[in-house]
């Protein structure tokens, strides 16, 4: 088995946590550290790893001042709840980056937004919902 964690830097884990619960439809819950959470989903999968900025002297997550968080990063969440996790989303920001419309690639609907750091965040159907 594999899994890979996708681990971003934010500047605050609890916010950052709640927000992507939100976004995701995930029950609430608490991150296990200030400095570390995992945004996991119902069957176990970690989905997304939140590390605050500076902490542990990881290089790459030294300081949002190094490079714009998010450069060359796009989170792509394939979802079942596409409708439900629109509204989620639009009651998360002010706009949207990307509205909803169909991707020719996946050939499924698909819509953009950015997080409480800057991140790109993609939100697509999955195919067979």
């Amino acid at each position: 088995m594999r899994r890979l964690w996708t681990i971003v830097g934010v500047l605050d884990v609890a916010r950052s946590f709640t927000w992507y619960q939100s976004l995701l439809g995930l029950p609430q819950s608490s991150p296990a550290h200030d400095y570390f959470g995992q945004i996991v989903d119902s069957d176990g999968t970690v989905l997304l790893c939140l590390h605050r900025w500076g902490d542990h002297e990881h290089p790459p997550l030294a300081s949002p001042d190094t490079a714009k968080p998010g450069n060359g990063l796009l989170l792509f969440f394939r979802v079942d709840d596409f409708d439900a996790s629109l509204d989620r989303a639009r009651s998360l920001v002010e706009s949207l980056e990307e509205e909803p419309h169909m991707n020719p690639g996946t050939e499924t609907q698909e819509f953009a937004l950015r997080d409480p750091d800057g991140y790109y965040v993609m939100v697509s159907a999955n195919a067979a919902a």
